[in-house]
Formats: C-alpha cells, sequence, structure tokens
C-alpha cells in the first residue's frame, strides 16, 4: 500500500499565497498521474490540477492562470501553488495519484485532505 500524506493548508487572506505538497510513503512503479481534488462545503468532489507522466498539465477553468501543479518524481511527491487566492477557493484539497501496476492495471491512491480556508 502507499500512503499519501499532505501538508501546507491554511487561512490566507485574499489575495494571498498558499503552497500544498503531497509525498508518497515509499517509492512506486509507475506513475501515470499525480492530481488535486478539492471540495468545497456542500458541493461535489472537482478535479482542480493534473500532470500526467510525461508532464504534461491540465487545470480547471477556475483556477487556471492562479494555480500551478508541478511533481518531483523522485521522491515521488506532488506540489500545488496556489496564487491570487479567492474565497471561493475555500475547500478541502486531497492530492491523487494513480499508478501503473506490474500487471497493467492502474491503482488510486488519495491523501488524508488538507484544509484551505481563504478569509480576511
Amino acid at each position: 500500500q502507499v500512503q499519501l500524506v499532505e501538508s501546507g493548508g491554511g487561512l490566507v487572506q485574499p489575495g494571498g499565497s498558499l503552497r500544498l505538497s503531497c509525498a508518497a510513503s515509499r517509492g512506486v512503479f509507475s506513475i501515470n498521474s499525480m492530481n488535486w481534488y478539492r471540495q468545497a462545503p456542500g458541493k461535489q468532489r472537482e478535479l482542480a490540477a493534473t500532470i500526467t507522466s510525461r508532464g504534461t498539465t491540465n487545470y480547471a477553468d477556475s483556477v487556471k492562470g492562479r494555480f500551478t501543479i508541478s511533481r518531483d518524481t523522485a521522491k515521488p511527491t506532488v506540489y500545488l501553488q496556489m496564487n491570487s487566492l479567492k474565497s471561493e477557493d475555500t475547500a478541502v484539497y486531497y492530492c491523487n495519484f494513480v499508478l501503473n501496476d506490474v500487471n497493467g492495471g492502474r491503482n488510486s491512491y488519495w491523501g488524508q485532505g488538507t484544509q484551505v480556508t481563504v478569509s480576511s
């Protein structure tokens, strides 16, 4: 089993920045993608940002231009740099690793979630 440990959440004022980190507890065979989801109160979980094994990134329209996803595949760790934060970015943020296994299948692992609150 792979455990994902998140850090970096907290309270920030509108316009501020935060950097989230998510590290795997051990090395992995092969990474398919590394993702950040978020879930605001009363809303469904949504995909905020993703980075593929080739380094291709994609973002939800709501965060495009403000958030940047990056990774360190050696550790492996994924980061989410969040700038120009808005109150609507308030949510629990979850990291997600989709890993390829030796049999050609894929397995999905989740972090425990970290609260990000944007408020003055």
